[in-house]
């Protein structure tokens, strides 16, 4: 049955013609599959379905979304980004065919009181495991990476986190675009997590980010927050991924308005 399926221009040039049409022919797509937006499950028989093709240093993934989170595109992502591909073994234990599945970094923006002051706050979780780059490894080496960049393990939230110097978080228009990171060499700033599209962001979130002209910035390895829908269960989880020894944070100057 054919997929419904969107492949854009750009996609298609990437991929080759040949294979866009295995893919709206249904051979080659997933009926069902985690929209890599929104994380939550889609089915490309009964909705329509975005291609969205991240494309790393040396590596691309072809992933789905509804098509009501992304429009097909082609995405440009860090390699680090699309370390978390796993390979799917059969119920015998036999390799079957391997279907990366790329780790995208998912951002949760909320409020987070701190000594009795509310401190606007994104929350960083990845889709899946991320291995160091090169690492033949299955482990998740999220965390270790953001230490040796510089974030500070949080063992409970009663502090803020220290300034990482050389990191801003780009607001602008009251959108969230991007979390900048220091260029090799001292060179421009790049985005270490960028949107696909802006993120709105609460009128709330943004006054405290004005007043603070900061924002902190926490980060879990997969399956450690989840999509919390309020600010409360947010925090929740916060404390337990920090009791558990699996929280890093970092506060980051704000870059626009």
């Amino acid at each position: 049955m054919p997929r419904m399926l969107d492949v854009s221009d750009d996609v298609r040039a990437e991929i080759g013609d040949e294979e866009a049409d295995r893919l709206l022919a249904g051979e080659n797509a997933p009926g069902s599959y985690d929209c890599t937006s929104c994380r939550t499950p889609g089915d490309s028989e009964q909705e329509r379905t975005s291609t969205v093709l991240f494309i790393g240093d040396e590596t691309a993934v072809l992933a789905f979304a509804h098509a009501t989170c992304l429009p097909s595109q082609v995405v440009q992502v860090t390699e680090e980004q699309l370390q978390g591909a796993v390979r799917s073994i059969s119920p015998d234990g036999a390799p079957a065919q391997a279907t990366p599945e790329q780790a995208v970094l998912g951002v949760t923006s909320g409020l987070v009181l701190i000594n009795g002051e509310l401190h606007p706050a994104l929350v960083v979780e990845p889709t899946g495991p991320i291995v160091r780059p090169g690492s033949t490894d299955v482990g998740d080496d999220f965390l270790p990476l953001l230490i040796e960049q510089g974030f500070m393990p949080v063992t409970e939230l009663n502090s803020v986190p220290p300034v990482l110097h050389g990191w801003s978080v780009l607001l602008a228009m009251g959108q969230l675009h991007a979390v900048l990171q220091p260029g090799t060499g001292g060179g421009q700033p790049v985005a270490w997590w960028q949107a696909h599209q802006a993120l709105q962001v609460a009128e709330s979130w943004r006054a405290a980010a004005n007043k603070h002209q900061q924002v902190l910035l926490f980060a879990a390895p997969v399956g450690s927050i989840g999509r919390q829908p309020r600010e409360d269960l947010l925090r929740d989880a916060l404390d337990k991924a920090a009791a558990n020894g699996k929280l890093v944070a970092s506060a980051m100057p704000l870059a626009g308005t």
